[in-house]
This record gives C-alpha cells, structure tokens and sequence, in this order.
C-alpha cells in the first residue's frame, strides 16, 4: 500500500512546496518533518550538516512510512541528496533556486536572486546561474532575515515590514530588474507582503510548481488523503504545533535521529 509523500525541511519552509503539492495533487496524502532543533541549516558546517539530514530524514521516513521524500530546502539538497538516494529505497525529489525560468522570462536579463546567505555562495548557485543565466545580469541578495520572519508568521505572528523592507532594498538599486527568484523556500510564505513591500512591480519565482510537477511524475501510486496528516519535529515547539495543524497536519510527533 502506498504511504504519503514526505516533505522535509530544516523549518517551515517546506510548507510552501506542502501548498503546491496541494494544488498539484489535491487527493494526495502527505507528511511533513522539520528539524527545528537544528534551524537554520545555513549557519552550520556542511560536514555535520549531511550526516544529520541523513539521521532525520531516515528517522522520518521510517516513522511516516512514506511513498517518496521530498527534500524542501535548498541547503540541504545541495549538500545531501546523493546521501539520501544511496541511503533511501524511495523517489527523492530536491530543491534548487529557479534560476532557468527566471531567465526564461526576465525581458531585461536582469535578475534578483533573494536566498539565504549559503545558498547564494555556494558554486553550486554559481554553477546554475552559468548554465542557465549566462547571458543574464544576477544581483544575489542574502536574506536571512526573511527565514525568521516566514517562521514568525507561521507560528501566528505578523511579519516585521521594516525586516522585509530592508531585505529586499539590494534589488531596487537597477530599475531594470525585473524579475527576483526566491531562492529558499521559507520566502514564498512571505509573497504577499514582499509583493506590498516591492516598490514596483517585478515577476516572482519560486520552485514550488516545478517540485510538484516533478513529484507527479516520479510517484506512481498515492496514498489517499484522509483527515489530519502526520507531521514531525525534532524540538518540542507549540508554536510551530499550532502553525502545522493551519495547513492540515496533526500534533506532531517527536523525532529522535540516531
């Protein structure tokens, strides 16, 4: 019997791939872990970062009985997915900045990437931008701020417009951007109100509809939704309980990584 797609991220940001797998595959049962205890994976060390997604990822898979893994966070994709498909008997579907449609449909050739401050240093962000956006402008922005912010919302509280206002003042410098990528998966919670916060009018990004198309294709049997979905934590947080029950997913349940 098939089990739920699995969404994993180190916060909440995976939430934001939980609403395009939604719209995607409505009928779909899912699950969600994040490793709260441990947020944010940007500001640690890429060698313990991998053996510890490994641990919680496991953990997770094994306690949700999943059908595939969806790695919903960039810095983790980046740095873990080889781990996990040698490690994992399921579909693993990872993350990465949109930097080909952005470039696809930017008319200035112009582009912001808004990201956390590992995603736009690492050659792998570099090594996308040369593949895809060689003949564009990239203006790459670090944001980690925003991190906070999206996990502030989905716990209950509004997000800090000055925080939003600052994070995003490096794009406005070129009237000729045109078009910012969000490039770690905690900001599309935020649209709405970076899209108030913008001084202008520019086309935004994200990955979500590709990880849910992706997700489509490589999942050939789903489990059914059935009420209240399982989710997962690695820290107790009521807060972030509360945030989890808004997008359908029960109390969740402590993980303990080995």
């Amino acid at each position: 019997m098939a089990g739920p797609i699995l969404v994993f991220d180190s916060g909440v940001g995976g939430l934001s791939v939980v609403q395009a797998l939604r719209r995607r595959l409505p009928e779909a049962a899912l699950a969600y872990a994040c490793d709260n205890a441990m947020l944010p994976y940007g500001q640690r060390e890429d060698a313990w970062l991998v053996p510890r997604i490994r641990a919680v990822c496991e953990a997770a898979v094994a306690a949700s009985g999943c059908s595939a893994l969806v790695v919903a966070c960039n810095t983790a994709s980046t740095l873990a997915l080889d781990a996990l498909r040698t490690c994992l008997a399921i579909p693993v579907v990872g993350t990465v900045p949109a930097i080909k449609p952005a470039a696809q449909m930017s008319r200035t050739r112009h582009l912001g990437l808004l990201a956390t401050s590992a995603t736009v240093s690492r050659p792998y962000t570099r090594q996308l931008i040369q593949d895809f956006a060689a003949d564009c402008r990239v203006t790459r922005v670090a944001a980690d701020a925003l991190v906070t912010e999206a996990e502030r919302l989905v716990a209950g509280e509004l997000p800090d417009r000055a925080t939003l206002r600052q994070a995003l003042s490096p794009l406005w410098k070129d009237p000729e951007l045109d078009t910012v990528v969000l490039g770690c998966t905690h900001f599309p919670l935020l649209a709405s109100w970076l899209v108030e916060e913008a001084p202008r009018q520019v086309t935004w990004i994200d990955s979500g509809e590709a990880i849910a198309r992706r997700v489509a294709q490589v999942v050939t049997a789903l489990a059914p939704r059935q009420g209240s979905e399982p989710s997962f934590i690695t820290a107790p947080d009521e807060r972030l309980g509360r945030g989890l029950a808004t997008f359908g997913f029960a109390p969740p349940r402590l993980l303990h990584p080995a």
